[in-house]
This record gives C-alpha cells, structure tokens and sequence, in this order.
C-alpha cells in the first residue's frame, strides 16, 4: 500500500510529506518513495501564530483549516512530481496543524476537559486524490483517558525495539520528545513523553530578533558565539513542575511559546546570549529526562540512575539534529550514550514523523490500534484517526 504521510510540526517550519511503500506493519517493512519538504511563507506562519493558543476569530479560523488542506494537496503533488512517482497513492495520512493542545483536564463549564485541535481540512485532499485520508488522531486516545500524544513511538518501536540494545529515540522538533525502549520490550514496557522545548524557543527568538527575515539559528552558530544565562536554565528546570512531573506528559507552545521568549528578551542580553540560554535549556531539560526517566526504564528500576549504569543507544531525528552547538551541548550532557541518528534505518532526519503518520494511516485503515497507552496514559490502545473518503 502507498501511503502518503504528512506532518507539521510546532516549529512551524513547514509540511514535511513522505510517501512510503508499506508491505506490513510487524514486522515492519517499507520502502520509502519520495520525500520532500515544503516551507510555509512568513504570512501562512504568522496566520497559523495568530490562531495558537490565543484569542482568534472564527472566520480566520475557519479559513486556514481549509487553507491548510490546499496546502497540504499540494505539498503531496510536488513530492510526487519531484520524485517522478508514477504509482497512485492508496491512502493519505495528515496530523494536522496543532494550534491548541490540552493533555491534562482542567475545569470547563462545570465539567473536566481535555482538548486537542489540529487544523487542515482533510475532506480537500480526498477530493484531490480520490484515496481515503486518515486525520485528526489525537482524540480517540484522549477520549480513552490519554494525553493524546505522543502518538510517534508507535514507530518507534516498530522500528528501534531490539532484543539486546536498549534504545532512546529522541526527536528535536519544536518540542523535543523521546521514547525510551528496553532492550526485548513489549510495547506496554516503553515509555515516551515530551522533554520540554526543542527549537521552538530558539527559533522564535531568532524570528523576533530578525524581523521574520530568519527563522532558526542555522547550524546554532550566532548561540555558539554567546555566554548562556546559566542562572535562568536552573532556574526553569527547578521551579517548573513540569520536568519532574511522572510521564505520560506532554507539552507545547502553551508553556514554550512567547511567555517564554518574552522573559528570556527582558533581561536585555545580546540575541547571542539569549540563543546560548534557549539552546542550553534544550539540551540539560532532555538530559534530565534521559537521566530521571528514561535510564530507569531501560534498566528496569524505578529510581533514577546514572547514564553510565545503562549502555544505551540514543538515535536523534528532527531539525534539531541539524544545530551542531545543540548536539554538542546534548553530548556533554550525556556522555556515556552512544549518540547516532536514524538514518541506518532508512529514516531521514527530518522524515522520521511524516513516516510516522503514514504508518499510523495504515494501522487504522486496517483497524489496528496506533496508540501506546504506557507512552500516552490511556486506559487501553485504540484505533487512532478519523477517515475522509
């Protein structure tokens, strides 16, 4: 089955699309056809902005949801075109664009709520394409009691679970995120859930400092020349509950978004100095993930533990793999793990989680369950996805 697999992520760079050849999910094999990256322009970056986790009108709403599966279309379109991939697709798989996310309930008109929203009219690409798509996953596990994410470790341990090397799959997206595999595990024996920021603080400071006209720190060579503020990194890791709080959790542009940019701009240092700060923060808030929870999960004890007890693999995907001075910075905090990437496992960098909706599509076209409920909290795995046809 060709199964097309669309993300955009936090970071907001853009809609990343893989379109990959699935023979069957366990064990899993596939053969990846084209790939191809699609950036948003300044104005779809600052409309989607305006809609994130703020006061927003439901006209401007309304309109980028179906913008978004224009886009979406199109994006499917030139990575055919651009590959010269003759074969049809059969099935389209599209997270959406996330513009709120609420894994934890909080009190709504007399009731607990938790909520997610991803945007991008799904019903556009169906009629494009003529193939089903499969959309809007979140949901189904957050009605099962989960957090709704995250939702990639089920290729994760499609694809990293071993019977000997204990594994931590890491992606450094606009939040970074992990999954932490045992070696020989079962699926309810992993666990998975959002470090902290990844490149979304970075890359709102260099897209405020610069008036749009960059949006990352390429390579981190402008953090590279700046003293972080070591006192603001302490201070975030130890006052905010979120970095010892028990995974599942989850995390997004409502705790890393401008509040935190905001603070970091106030104190008046230079951008390279707040670059060094942001980037900091990436790499000791995953270490401390790595070293509270991840470790002991490899290892099978409950207390945390030091790195050199477990001689693990750490595999990293995402945009933030490309900042040279962020995985400096993360190999110093971590030294006893062997850190690589994906790509001996024919997952490219910056594929690894359009890959990931492609075989969730899969999953739930054939009615097999997408979620992990260890790495998302539910009370038991269901069939994730809305399908258009």
């Amino acid at each position: 089955m060709i199964v097309a697999g669309i993300m955009s992520g936090t970071s907001l760079d853009g809609i990343d699309v893989a379109i990959v050849d699935i023979e069957q999910l366990s064990p899993f094999r596939f053969t990846l056809l084209a790939a191809h990256s699609e950036p948003y322009t300044p104005e779809v970056r600052e409309a989607i902005l305006g809609v994130s986790n703020c006061m927003a009108h439901t006209a401007e709403l309304t309109r980028l949801h179906v913008l978004l599966g224009e886009l979406y279309a199109d994006a499917i379109e030139r990575a055919m075109r651009a590959s010269g991939l003759a074969a049809p697709l059969d099935l389209i798989g599209c997270h959406g664009q996330t513009i709120y996310h609420q894994g934890e309930a909080q009190l709504y008109l007399g009731r607990p709520i938790a909520g997610t929203l991803q945007i991008g009219e799904p019903s556009t690409m169906a009629e494009r394409f003529g193939i089903p798509v499969v959309s809007d996953f979140r949901p189904r596990d957050m009605a099962a009691g989960g957090k709704g994410a995250p939702l990639v470790p089920f290729l994760d341990y499609l694809v990293f679970s071993d019977a000997t090397v204990p594994r931590i799959a890491l992606n450094i997206g606009g939040i970074a995120n992990l999954t932490a595999i045992p070696a020989g595990a079962r699926p309810e024996q992993i666990i998975a859930f959002d470090t902290g920021p990844g490149n979304m603080v970075m890359d709102s400071l260099i897209r405020r400092a610069t008036g749009g006209r960059e949006t990352f720190d390429e390579g981190g060579r402008i953090g590279r020349r700046g003293r972080p503020i070591k006192e603001f990194v302490e201070r975030e890791l130890e006052s905010n509950p979120y970095y010892a709080a028990t995974p599942p959790k989850t995390a997004g542009r409502e705790q890393y978004g401008d509040a935190m940019v905001s603070a970091l701009e106030t104190i008046g240092r230079p951008i390279e100095d707040l670059l060094a700060t942001a980037t900091l923060l990436t790499a000791r808030s995953i270490a401390l993930g790595v070293r509270r929870f991840a470790l002991p999960c490899l290892a099978g004890a409950p207390e945390r533990l030091e790195e050199t007890s477990v001689r693990a693999e750490m595999l990293v995907a995402g945009g933030g793999r490309h900042n040279a001075f962020l995985m400096e910075l993360l190999a110093a905090e971590l030294p006893a793990l062997r850190i690589g990437g994906t790509e001996p496992f024919h997952l490219p960098t910056d594929f690894k989680e359009a890959i990931a909706f492609a075989a969730l599509a899969y999953a739930s076209i054939h009615g097999q369950p997408g979620n992990i409920p260890s790495a998302t909290g539910a009370r038991h795995a269901v069939v994730l996805g809305k399908v258009t046809h």
